[in-house]
């Protein structure tokens, strides 16, 4: 190992996992995973056949048994447009339902979804469609045709190609395989403590992004969940909508809840059904956390930072160890493992790496950009980061402008 690459913590990580194995290439892996997302998914939606999928405030609703037989029939109408295994299908619709049948029916059909945020610009779109190479674009009307499942990936393949943009130039495709994929599903399902009991999670997150399809979207549907999707919902509208539509766990970026908090929308508020508060993100502050946790009494906190190229995951603040940690983003969990990069990494100061079989495959068609993020199998975030011996990370800046910037930017970005 060189001199300048220094793995952490040097003590016994706090989120140790027993079905993580260290395998010949050095990662830890999850051991058993299903063949391929589609599979995965298939499973759940016959387990969970009855129960409400996806649903949008105010608006219709689809079953696990609906939306899985209206995802195989947009797969067949793909089929009909000569669409196949591998080639990349571009989505362009905003949070709703409609989002979740269009993805899952790429799936479905052997694609590759290619998710463009409707916020972007006309000149990112342009780009991010030619540079995919897109052999469809679903952004008005869903094609129908025969109910068609296609399920013969494996772990390795490419299963989601999403664009980041990071903090300068133009969007580059991170490659996210089903490896990929499912192990952010399994590391978010045991660091939030979900289960097949059935929870209604408020996501106000792009699905369109990492965070809120990989590490939001994905995890709910693998344990029965329904997905609460509310697409013009104003920050201050938060609250109200905890308190009046049964929700169990919410999950919004720390921007977002900043904003809430500032024009005062959780005073008053009381909703003890609410079990679980998502922040993706930076930390909040203390005054603002205690402010939350006045209005949900009953409310686990989980936060999360991560950037695109590791799924959206990579660092975890378990909420009984925020108040002995300030100031820290949190610490890996899963299958992630950090180092530092620099001449001061052994004191604990240098650029924060990331590995695990979280993080992607590589860039589309960028052979350069791939090969300058990676040490080895080592990530490079391009984020200047203290680390304890325990393994917490504090944010300090940025040493290089090549990577996404796993902050609350890279929530909000492409």
């Amino acid at each position: 190992m060189s001199a300048s690459l220094v793995e952490y913590p040097t003590t016994v990580p706090v989120w140790a996992d027993s079905r993580v194995a260290r395998c010949s290439d050095g990662l830890l892996r999850y051991c058993g995973l299903t063949p391929s997302l589609t599979e995965f998914l298939d499973v759940r939606a016959h387990r969970y056949a009855n129960r409400d999928a996806v649903t949008e405030l105010g608006g219709a609703g689809l079953t696990y048994r609906e939306l899985w037989t209206s995802a195989s029939r947009i797969a067949g109408g793909l089929q009909t447009h000569g669409i196949s295994v591998g080639d990349r299908v571009a989505i362009r619709f905003p949070n709703g339902v409609r989002w979740v049948q269009a993805f899952l029916g790429v799936l479905l059909s052997g694609a590759v979804p290619v998710p463009v945020d409707d916020a972007l610009a006309d000149t990112d779109a342009a780009h991010v469609l030619a540079d995919s190479e897109a052999d469809y674009i679903l952004d008005d009307t869903l094609p129908i045709g025969l109910p068609f499942i296609d399920d013969g990936a494996c772990l390795s393949e490419l299963a989601l190609l999403c664009y980041t943009r990071g903090t300068t130039g133009r969007p580059k495709g991170v490659e996210l395989s089903n490896e990929n994929l499912l192990s952010a599903i399994e590391s978010v399902i045991r660091a939030e403590g979900l289960t097949g009991e059935g929870i209604r999670n408020l996501v106000l997150l792009p699905l369109a992004h990492a965070s809120g399809c990989v590490d939001q979207l994905l995890p709910t549907l693998a344990v029965g969940g329904t997905l609460v999707l509310a697409p013009d919902l104003p920050v201050d509208g938060v609250a109200r909508v905890v308190e009046s539509a049964g929700i169990d766990v919410v999950t919004a970026t720390s921007g977002d809840y900043r904003a809430a908090l500032a024009g005062g929308a959780f005073m008053g508020v009381h909703a003890d059904r609410l079990r679980t508060i998502c922040c993706a993100g930076d930390a909040l502050a203390d005054a603002d956390t205690a402010v939350l946790r006045s209005a949900f009494p009953s409310a686990r906190h989980w936060s999360w930072w991560g950037a695109t190229e590791t799924s959206g995951i990579g660092l975890t603040m378990p909420d009984d160890c925020a108040a002995m940690h300030p100031g820290r983003v949190g610490i890996a969990f899963g299958g992630a493992e950090l180092a530092l990069w620099g001449d001061d990494a052994h004191l604990g100061t240098g650029e924060l790496l990331c590995r695990g079989p979280h993080v992607m495959r590589g860039y589309w068609k960028n052979p350069t950009a791939t090969a300058a993020q990676f040490t080895g199998n080592w990530f490079h975030t391009g984020d200047l980061v203290d680390i304890d011996r325990e393994g917490y990370v504090r944010l300090i800046g940025r040493v290089r402008r090549s990577a996404e910037q796993p902050s609350t930017q890279s929530a909000q970005g492409v």
